[in-house]
């Protein structure tokens, strides 16, 4: 699971039948230093959204066949998934 900043939402004119009514999302993921900068710095990622996550939340994003999973045994071409919407993220390191 990575964690991504929604930036916007995405509109379909077409959609494969089993996606009629989804919504979805363009988000930017974070790498760990783009996590301790407070800023994504990963290539955009168009996400299905089964959380209600709104421009600016901070999301966890499963990607390839576990964003799938939600849906078993029902089948959905579906590359990537909004798992939950993040509150707080904080990022310790631990010294010796």
């Amino acid at each position: 699971m990575r964690i991504a900043e929604v930036i916007g939402n995405v509109t379909l004119s077409r959609c494969h039948p089993s996606l009629v009514g989804a919504r979805w999302l363009v988000a930017v993921p974070f790498s760990l230093e783009g996590l301790r900068r407070g800023a994504p710095d990963r290539e955009d990622v168009v996400v299905y959204d089964g959380v209600g996550a709104g421009v600016g939340s901070q999301i966890g994003v499963s990607e390839g066949a576990e964003a799938a999973m939600p849906f078993y045994p029902e089948r959905k071409p579906v590359d990537a998934y909004a798992a939950c919407i993040l509150d707080k993220v904080t990022i310790e390191t631990l010294t010796q």
